[in-house]
């Protein structure tokens, strides 16, 4: 999501600099690359300096990694962010968008998603105090190229790719609202608008669709047959089914593209890239 977000802000005219511990394969020419670690203060501090506007996509994203490491996954995505935003309100910056998620309105999501709801308060908070303009992007199913392995639809389609069947923990029935990461980087850059100015922003496709009928059409564009192991656990109630909302947070506006990249073309292109991932 970071990397296409940055090509979008640079699309529109923007000086864009990018802090990632790995030197991103994916830099724009035009981009300046600082290779560091988020959690160092002083990096933090030094990087923000003549900065106007800061995308914050760091911490632990993957779900089953927080759960695991809820420690690691506190210190990160809580102080890490405490960090970031002590350097913000150093250096003036005018306003801080934080990547969140559709989880913030589960029960589910264990402590990725606990930490996500403390994320938003500790900001709003740093607004009241400091006056720091924030959006918060609450984003919905991403799928598409530069994807991590964990990422859900790049995960089924490897396995698919690999071993020609699926693993899911539900039964197939839950819904998600999948949108393309180029669509969702688009729309992260159009929240610049003042309009959107401390709000919380829903960021989700047009194209809902059950996981059994997504799992349908990989297999078809792999030209296999349709092999899915369900497991009928979700995952030990770490993700949602039908929809996240059982928690109230900051009211969000949503907003969707209305030009889109097609679910089944989006698709296509993800296991096109898995083969390519393999050689």
């Amino acid at each position: 999501m970071g990397s296409h977000t940055a090509d979008a802000l640079t699309q529109r005219g923007a000086s864009v600099s990018i802090l990632d511990k790995v030197k991103s394969p994916w830099l724009n020419g035009n981009q300046k690359m600082i290779v560091a670690d988020a959690m160092n203060f002083d990096i933090l501090n030094s990087s923000m300096k003549g900065i106007d506007c800061v995308y914050y996509f760091a911490g632990i994203a993957d779900i089953a990694e927080a759960k695991l490491k809820p420690y690691h996954a506190i210190e990160i995505n809580i102080m890490g962010l405490t960090k970031a935003l002590e350097s913000a309100v150093s250096n003036n910056v005018k306003q801080f968008i934080y990547a969140s998620t559709m989880y913030v309105y589960s029960s589910y999501g264990s402590f990725y998603r606990a930490s996500k709801q403390a994320a938003e308060i500790i900001i709003e908070t740093y607004c009241d105090e400091y006056k720091l303009n924030y959006v918060f992007l609450r984003y919905g199913s991403l799928y598409g190229p530069r994807s991590q392995d964990w990422n859900g639809i790049k995960k089924f389609a490897k396995q698919i790719v690999d071993n020609n069947y699926v693993e899911y923990s539900g039964d197939g029935s839950e819904v998600r609202e999948y949108i393309h990461v180029e669509d969702a980087a688009k729309l992260s850059v159009q929240i610049l608008d003042n309009s959107y100015k401390n709000q919380a922003i829903t960021v989700t496709g047009q194209q809902t669709m059950r996981v059994s009928d997504m799992f349908s059409m990989l297999f078809e564009i792999e030209g296999k047959e349709l092999n899915v192991k369900y497991k009928n656990s979700h995952n030990s109630f770490s993700h949602y089914g039908n929809t996240p909302y059982r928690y109230a947070p900051k009211k969000a506006t949503k907003i969707i593209p209305t030009e889109f990249i097609d679910l089944g073309q989006g698709l296509l292109n993800v296991v096109e890239e898995v083969h390519q991932d393999n050689g």
